[in-house]
């Protein structure tokens, strides 16, 4: 069984003063793949952000955040996420935005990553609960196969 921590950062949602829809649509989505293990919530902080992963990696399969990939200035998901990584994994942030594209051309603007650390899968996810939805559909398939590679399958990825 898949084991799952979920990151929401977000300023609003951290000080009790919005619902944290994304992650509880993550961890409904999820459900079908695997076992939520950590979900937390911190404000967008890059040194928070850094902690939380870091205390994940080792303890779960795949990490998956929400929140603070745009433009503006307290977005650092991605930096934070960065400095975690020891390899990054392009096509999965590439395949988000791709999907994006289809409802709103605003996609392009995600700085989303995703990458690995050890044997954990890190995966930025957009903060609005639809980007989230569209994004984790387009992705949900693959993760399963990502994780048995990453705990050392060494069966072809050929279809």
């Amino acid at each position: 069984m898949i084991t799952i921590a979920i990151l929401t950062i977000s300023d609003k949602c951290s000080r009790g003063e919005r619902e944290d829809k994304s992650g509880q649509l993550i961890s409904e989505i999820v459900k079908e793949i695997g076992r939520i293990k950590f979900y937390d919530i911190v404000p967008d902080e890059i040194d928070l952000i850094k902690h939380k992963l870091l205390e994940y990696i080792g303890n779960v399969d795949i990490i998956l955040t929400t929140g603070g990939t745009g433009l503006s200035e307290r977005d650092v998901t991605p930096e934070a996420t960065r400095e975690i990584i020891e390899k990054e994994v392009p096509g999965i942030a590439e395949a988000i935005r791709i999907e994006g594209l289809k409802k709103t051309r605003k996609s392009i603007l995600s700085r989303a990553i995703a990458g690995i650390r050890d044997k954990t899968l890190i995966i930025n996810l957009p903060g609005s609960p639809s980007a989230v939805k569209e994004g984790l559909e387009i992705i949900i398939d693959a993760i399963p196969h990502a994780i048995e590679k990453l705990k050392g399958d060494q069966g072809e990825c050929a279809r």
